[in-house]
């Protein structure tokens, strides 16, 4: 078994401490995320950016206040935010490092981070340590989903209907047909987009698969013509898409079983793992990729 099999294995586990954190006696974690009606920026790199775009999406969509989302090397400056928060699984990611010591002084920054000690949590303000989620693969699985599940927690959100969804989707086989496929568009809808972008970086990343995400509604503004016979749409929204027909003439396989939206990326991960492994690829160390991207 493979790093990454392991660690997507253990992300139920995962995701029922990062709840607990938020309901700890004391309130420690509460008092470091952003507060109701704060104006918050969320910033990341690569899957942690994806995820901020989803806690932004459900942190709006909660009431809780305006939430931008933001890859670190492009958040604007200038823009007054009464909290900026960071997800860097390593700590040690360049852009994220230089936002924050940037942002020094001008208003309060909280990190959600893996390693103890890194250099991001000498230049933020608080921290929130999730080193019993850390990973060994270079591949993010199990970090993006149990930062993803605190923030959600956070958000009053119980864990319990996604524990159940995510040992499900663990147990499931592989569906058929999906290892032959040729290209996957992803697609979600409001807090989901930002798990259909973190769906296709999976496949990209592990598989070195054709992979695209879309607000589902666009799928009809341009994607719909590469859908073909060899073509899975895979839909990471709650409800029903609103597309199965459009899907099934253009020749496509849509796929979706209605779980946690969280769940189903679950269900990617273990996809983009099988298909590494079918073309001979190292799922824990993919070409080009590093743990960390540090710059010179």
């Amino acid at each position: 078994m493979s790093y990454t099999e392991a660690e997507i294995a253990s992300q139920p586990d995962c995701w029922r401490r990062a709840a607990d954190l938020v309901r700890e006696p004391g309130g420690a974690v509460r008092e470091v995320l952003p507060r109701a009606g704060e104006r918050v920026a969320v910033v990341g790199c690569g899957t942690s950016w994806f995820i901020a775009q989803s806690y932004a999406a459900l942190r709006e969509s909660a009431g809780q206040g305006e939430t931008d989302a933001f890859a670190a090397s492009e958040m604007p400056s200038g823009r007054r935010y009464d909290r900026v928060l960071a997800l860097c699984r390593s700590g040690t990611t360049t852009e994220v490092l230089e936002l924050l010591r940037r942002l020094r002084g001008t208003a309060p920054t909280t990190v959600v981070t893996a390693v103890p000690g890194s250099p991001v949590t000498e230049v933020a303000d608080s921290v929130v340590l999730l080193d019993f989620a850390d990973e060994e693969s270079v591949v993010q699985t199990r970090f993006a989903t149990t930062e993803l599940v605190l923030l959600r927690a956070h958000l009053g959100v119980s864990p319990d209907r996604l524990e159940a969804d995510g040992r499900a989707a663990i147990a499931a086989p592989v569906a058929d047909g999906l290892l032959g496929a040729e290209q996957f568009t992803f697609l979600g809808r409001g807090w989901t987009y930002g798990l259909a972008q973190e769906a296709a970086l999976k496949m990209r990343e592990a598989a070195g698969a054709w992979t695209e995400a879309y607000p589902v509604m666009e799928f009809r503004h341009g994607p719909i013509s590469v859908t073909g016979p060899k073509s899975v749409v895979w839909w990471l929204g709650e409800g029903d898409c609103g597309l199965e027909e459009e899907i099934a003439a253009a020749g496509g396989r849509l796929v979706g079983d209605g779980r946690d939206p969280v769940a189903e990326l679950v269900a990617v991960q273990r996809l983009a793992v099988a298909i590494a492994q079918a073309r001979g690829l190292d799922p824990d160390r993919p070409r080009h990729l590093t743990r960390s991207v540090i710059l010179g």
